[in-house]
């Protein structure tokens, strides 16, 4: 009889140390439209996060409730990412440090981690502030030890972890510094390279589990015709980022929508990763929601997958809320 693992799965823990959680209204400050500014706080109270800092206790109730998984993955976003420019700003530092002190401890070489897009640096919704920095990257990889590609196997199955924000570079381009640009594009070529080796030695018999934190990435993986060739392989796509089922199944009707390059770096970012999102579907794309979820559902969760190491049957893929 196959061998069944547990693979439990959490995602945009956007963990707040001390430091992040005195940066109260750090989004608002740098809206200069005081119209702009209302309507982003009214946005923030009633449907997104109300207190973006008041969910720390929902990692220790998942470390509580996780028992004995045979893998835990977590699918990036490890801090609040209050100074917009990943984790070279110290206090957000602090936060994923934290943050993946406790999984670490907690559960040791079960652990495996995705660099989410708030580790590298994310340009503020309306403010126009921050934005991609290499020396985030270096402080996630080398003092953090993430690793920006990963690869485990459990029986016919292969577990993969990406680095979305590297993968969709053409699309976060203008929020990097220009003189870091160079940079960043041999970091991608570099990581493509890994991706495409993994892919192209995939045995038969083989199925793949990709962790993706972005899904703006997906249609550049789509782009590469070694993964395009072994899609059939891959069984699921665990996505984060999107925060709620709600925007996850918002976002597959939106998919292929015109892209927008007039009201700013946000819309235009948002708008070119769903004009592509139809082929979110060849990957089996699902969401891993925020352990938060949005307020207007509180929908939290942390997720659980289910997989016999023969791979003769579909993962069981389960959805565990969390109360907050």
């Amino acid at each position: 009889m196959a061998q069944r693992r547990t693979i439990l799965i959490v995602s945009d823990i956007h963990y707040a140390c001390e430091a992040e959680q005195q940066r109260r209204g750090h989004e608002s400050r740098i809206i200069l439209n005081p119209l702009l500014r209302g309507a982003v706080k009214a946005y923030r109270h009633y449907i997104w996060l109300r207190d973006p800092f008041a969910h720390n206790h929902l990692l220790d109730d998942f470390l509580v409730r996780a028992d004995s998984p045979d893998l835990v993955v977590t699918n990036g976003d490890y801090s609040c990412d209050t100074g917009f420019i990943g984790l070279c700003d110290d206090a957000a530092f602090e936060s994923a440090r934290q943050c993946l002190g406790k999984l670490r401890d907690r559960f040791g070489p079960k652990l495996q981690s995705v660099i989410g897009d708030h580790e590298l640096g994310k340009m503020s919704l309306f403010g126009g502030k921050g934005g991609f920095r290499l020396a985030s990257w270096h402080r996630a990889t080398r003092e953090l030890g993430l690793q920006p590609f990963w690869q485990r196997e459990a029986g016919n199955y292969v577990l993969l972890g990406v680095t979305s924000s590297l993968l969709a570079f053409p699309v976060y381009e203008p929020e990097a510094l220009p003189d870091e640009r160079k940079d960043w594009q041999t970091l991608r070529k570099a990581h493509l390279s890994e991706i495409r080796r993994a892919f192209a030695t995939l045995k038969p018999e083989q199925r793949v589990l990709l962790f993706c934190h972005d899904p703006t990435a997906l249609p550049f993986l789509w782009q590469e015709g070694t993964v395009r060739s072994r899609l059939p392989q891959v069984e699921q796509t665990i996505l984060g980022h999107l925060h709620s089922n709600l925007l996850f199944r918002k976002s597959q009707w939106l998919a292929g929508m015109p892209k927008i390059r007039f009201l700013g770096n946000s819309i235009r970012r948002m708008s070119h990763a769903l004009s592509q999102a139809r082929c979110w579907r060849q990957f089996k794309a699902r969401l891993c929601p925020s352990i938060a979820g949005i307020e207007l559902l509180k929908d939290g969760c942390y997720c659980e997958l289910r997989i016999d190491e023969c791979a003769s049957q579909p993962a069981e893929f389960q959805f565990r809320p969390l109360r907050r």
